[in-house]
């Protein structure tokens, strides 16, 4: 599968440049150029499945390219197994026809955990095959900080340099990250706000002479397609642990910067029955 930008202007990817590239060279965002489909009769054979296989079926296609069969299912199953929920996203009933989807059951209690865990294993398996090092730069008000470092704490190939603005955010994210004993782990406290740690991370992605072409930036936003791609799956088993794909869903999304609702409106242009998508903000 090859990869485009939203802007049109910059080369097709294949998968492994994407995960390491992060924004396009005309400053757009990657996304594959087309997307795969599944039946309804495909789909409603996945019922019952392990969310790891589940993950496997609605994913592969996306890094057949890249990834032999084998190698994507022991990643997957070591990334979900971490979690401490046996369901890994189970849902919970609020009443007749209203559930809530627990994202939650991760290692560091965010929803970001589903594509942030994967990421980390997906970045060392192919930089050790390349024989590559990056560095890994990202702003944070709280949960993706602590999730990515969760992440890539494992990782031999990896440096994260994470951004938070000093005493901004909560006790318990700061603990989350700030306590993670590794080597290739660097929290920096700015004297400042969210958008003053973002800008100094923008900066350098704009210039990274500094690096010496030694190494290279990469980026653990939602800006990566990786992290979009493991959002698509809890959507497929939501579904069909409710009766899909013969019953259509309505999903209500708390959304930040639209990634985890965008996820939803991949699954449902890949064939899952999805009649509404429910954009939640904040005011």
């Amino acid at each position: 599968m090859r990869y485009i930008s939203t802007r049109g202007e910059a080369p097709a990817l294949g998968f492994e440049d994407v995960l390491l590239t992060g924004l396009a060279t005309d400053g757009g965002l990657y996304v594959p150029e087309s997307l795969p489909h599944f039946s309804l009769e495909e789909i409603r054979s996945w019922r019952g499945l392990p969310y790891a296989d589940l993950a496997f079926k609605v994913m592969y296609p996306f890094v057949e390219d890249a990834i032999p069969e084998d190698d994507f299912r022991t990643m997957l199953r070591d990334t979900y197994g971490v979690f401490s929920h046996k369901a890994v996203a189970p849902l919970v009933q609020l009443d007749s026809n209203e559930w809530v989807l627990e994202l939650f059951r991760g290692p560091t209690l965010a929803f970001k955990d589903f594509a942030l865990q994967l990421l980390g294993r997906l970045l060392d398996y192919v930089l050790e095959r390349r024989k590559q090092h990056v560095v890994i730069m990202g702003a944070t008000s709280g949960d993706t900080g602590s999730a990515a470092i969760e992440g890539c704490r494992r990782c031999e190939h990896v440096d994260i340099f994470i951004l938070h603005p000093h005493q901004r955010v909560s006790e318990v994210q700061r603990r989350q990250m700030t306590t993670v004993m590794g080597d290739n782990i660097h929290n920096i406290a700015v004297k400042g706000n969210f958008d003053d740690c973002q800008r100094m991370v923008k900066e350098s992605f704009g210039n990274q002479g500094f690096l010496g072409g030694k190494t290279q930036l990469a980026a653990v936003n939602s800006i990566n397609w990786a992290r979009i791609m493991a959002q698509i799956v809890y959507y497929f088993q939501a579904s069909l642990a409710l009766g899909g794909p013969d019953r259509s869903m309505a999903f209500s999304v708390p959304t930040g910067n639209f990634g985890d609702i965008f996820a939803g409106y991949l699954a449902k242009k890949m064939g899952l029955p999805i009649n509404q998508l429910v954009i939640a903000t904040n005011r």
